[in-house]
């Protein structure tokens, strides 16, 4: 059994620091390792001073190492200490804390004391490098004096051209070394993976699995099933798993969970569940891995459980844990089960990370309470373009255009660079407002002063800003000059657009490009059999249908659900299967009672699908209002009612959604599949304009 680190002695020889030094856990170990460097004289040991420099870094403390090292400037004690060692030492701790620009500093101060660098000086800097400009004089410095058929240098210009986005670069060095080791294979193959080269990665680990005298690694068999992954390439995935057996190396937890991810991304996720029970072990990675994975395939209440299971194994979770699990909440709008996650998040420590807060936000976006979406963002000190965008794209969703341009605008005061999802928020918020020249002027930013060329989202915003405004013709010529292929989101807007102003004519022919495009979704059938009908063409209406029949297409049927005392209430159409069936048919005539005083009239263009005077009556079974009436039975006076549905709500339910949060004084909240209505005194956010 060991000695316990001595907490003071008054004379220790350099044998016995140097042992003490393998001891060294932590920050007063090195205090006191320092403390008696400076009394037993061996502070101006290069030996003795370098291991002083690396127990301060290994115990997260650099700012020490740093001044330690800024201390021998001014004292001639430290003569003769400072020595090519020494600054390798400093940089290479420096690179590892990602502090490059230090890095580089020492670099040059070595060079203007006249202490040559060597091979692993290059080695240590190289990852600092971070632009390939500074890579490139690096690389000509690495030639003058003579190290670039170095193994391990060449890795590192490897590894630093392919960071640097400059992977032919990366593979001219590779080509060009005498010499290969293992890492030298990792490079590239790392390289390409964060290029988005994924088959070239492949390619590439066939050749190394080629070579004689190297086996493949950790890095390397995560990496190429990481390629797989993003691929959807379970088949060669499933030959990757072979060499993970072959090679011995199952038994890594580093490797396991590559392969659950690899299983998960590939749709293949029993498989990757059969291999997460397989592992004992686990750690929050594989949690993590196991969570994302049920997220990944809509299977939002698994990943919560598993979340609370790691919990209760005595997991402690990381940043991805929360953003995860917060993700999974928001897919099914569990609130409740959100605010659980916030507890754990507060008691863990990680409200302020910038990461977790932006899920917050999004979470509580998505379960209806901007409110608290709100309060998440304001609570976090630090905001970056995620945090900023997840804020805007709430108030999109709630229909609070005007807040969607002020928050943008205070985004750019704040010298934060809008991305790609935070221009979608913005159209789409100024497609929700009539606000065609605005939403021009935004789309023509992204390409004039954020050199950001616009994706199909854009361009489906920009189609659907132009038919809310009724401007069809010019949407359809806007299609038409597409620089890109329009997809369905693109032909969907510009028909939503026909099915709103009554356009057959132009309704059938977009409807028709959709039918080949994606011939399975009856949405598209929906949508042109019900204008047919509201415009009296019956017969085209009928035939439309047939069409659907001919290709066995079904409608979706329509789905609308609220939680009550932790527990979900599912409901659809005409539906009589609840346990307060009785009365909630009950609320609903006397609903209807008291709207109709109000001035309710049945917009019977709505129920398309009946005939004659029953129309009007079937409106009234829509699974909505029957949520809607059974959270007024079941939720206490004045509490929010949170109403969510799967399909579009039909203008008759967002009217009397209107009366109802009137009469009752009530907050109603409906999801739909594209937004969210907040009801209350009358009004809904939308503005009657979804």
């Amino acid at each position: 059994m060991k000695a316990p680190f001595p907490q003071s002695f008054q004379y220790i020889s350099s044998t016995q620091l140097t042992q003490l030094f393998n001891r060294a856990k932590n920050l007063n170990h090195a205090a006191q390792i320092h403390a008696h460097l400076i009394t037993g004289d061996y502070i101006s040991s290069p030996f003795l001073f370098n291991n002083l420099l690396t127990l301060y870094s290994k115990c997260g403390h650099i700012s020490q190492s740093l001044s330690l090292f800024s201390a021998s400037n001014s004292r001639t004690d430290f003569d003769g200490t400072k020595n090519v060692f020494t600054y390798t030492s400093l940089i290479a701790h420096l690179s590892r804390c990602n502090l490059p620009s230090k890095a580089l500093a020492f670099f040059n101060e070595m060079r203007v004391r006249g202490i040559s660098p060597n091979h692993f000086t290059f080695s240590a800097v190289l990852p600092s490098c971070g632009g390939a400009a500074v890579g490139r004089q690096m690389h000509s410095l690495i030639r003058k004096h003579g190290f670039e058929s170095d193994v391990f240098v060449g890795s590192a210009l490897v590894d630093m051209y392919a960071k640097s986005g400059e992977i032919m670069c990366a593979w001219r060095v590779f080509d060009e070394m005498p010499e290969r080791n293992l890492v030298s294979w990792n490079s590239v193959i790392v390289g390409l993976l964060r290029n988005r080269c994924y088959i070239e990665a492949i390619d590439f680990f066939r050749i190394l699995i080629g070579e004689d005298l190297i086996r493949p690694d950790q890095v390397s068999l995560s990496s190429v099933l990481s390629a797989c992954a993003n691929i959807c390439g379970a088949a060669i995935g499933r030959q990757v798993h072979g060499i993970v057996v072959k090679n011995g190396l199952e038994y890594l937890a580093y490797v396991k969970n590559s392969l659950m991810d690899m299983y998960s991304k590939c749709g293949v996720f029993d498989d990757a569940e059969k291999l997460f029970r397989t592992i004992e072990d686990r750690d929050v990675v594989t949690w993590n891995v196991m969570m994302m994975g049920f997220v990944q395939n809509g299977s939002f209440e698994e990943a919560c459980n598993y979340f609370w299971i790691m919990r209760r194994e005595g997991i402690f979770p990381d940043e991805v844990s929360f953003s995860t699990v917060l993700h999974a909440c928001a897919g099914i709008a569990a609130l409740d089960q959100g605010c659980l996650v916030h507890n754990q998040i507060t008691k863990t420590g990680f409200s302020a990370n910038t990461c977790v807060a932006s899920s917050l936000v999004t979470m509580y976006a998505k379960c209806g309470s901007l409110v608290d979406a709100r309060r998440a963002f304001a609570e976090n000190q630090e905001h970056n373009v995620i945090s900023w965008t997840a804020m805007i794209s709430a108030y999109q969703q709630h229909g609070c255009a005007d807040r969607v341009v002020e928050m943008f605008d205070e985004m750019l005061k704040a010298g934060i660079k809008p991305d790609y999802i935070t221009f979608v928020s913005v159209l789409s918020a100024c497609g929700h407002t009539g606000r065609v020249d605005e939403g021009f002027s935004y789309f023509n930013l992204m390409s004039e002063s954020y050199k950001m060329n616009p994706g199909l989202e854009h361009y489906a915003c920009m189609v659907d800003l132009l038919g809310r405004a009724g401007r069809l013709n010019e949407a359809k010529r806007f299609v038409e000059k597409m620089p890109i292929e329009p997809d369905i989101s693109v032909w969907g807007a510009l028909l939503g657009a026909c099915r709103k102003h009554g356009d057959i004519e132009m309704g059938k022919e977009v409807a028709e490009r959709l039918f080949q495009i994606e011939p399975n979704n009856p949405g598209n059938y929906v949508l042109l059999r019900n204008m047919y009908a509201r415009g009296g063409r019956l017969e085209e209406a009928n035939e439309v249908g047939r069409l659907m029949e001919f290709n066995r297409v079904r409608k979706e049927p329509g789905y609308s659900w609220l939680d009550v005392r932790n527990m979900t209430h599912v409901f659809k159409a005409h539906d009589r299967s609840h346990f307060m069936t009785n009365e909630i048919y009950e609320k609903l005539g006397e609903l209807e009672e008291v709207v109709r005083k109000k001035g309710y009239v049945a917009e019977i263009q709505y129920a398309v699908n009946d005939v004659g005077e029953y129309k009007e009556r079937s409106l009234w079974y829509h699974s909505e209002k029957l949520a809607l009436a059974y959270g007024l039975l079941s939720l206490p006076v004045g509490a929010t009612i949170r109403i969510k549905k799967n399909l579009r709500t039909c203008g008759d339910c967002h009217t009397v959604m209107k009366f109802a949060s009137e009469i009752f004084e009530r907050e109603i909240i409906l999801r739909d599949i594209n937004r969210f209505h907040r009801f209350a005194g009358g009004q809904c956010s939308c503005g009657d304009y979804w």
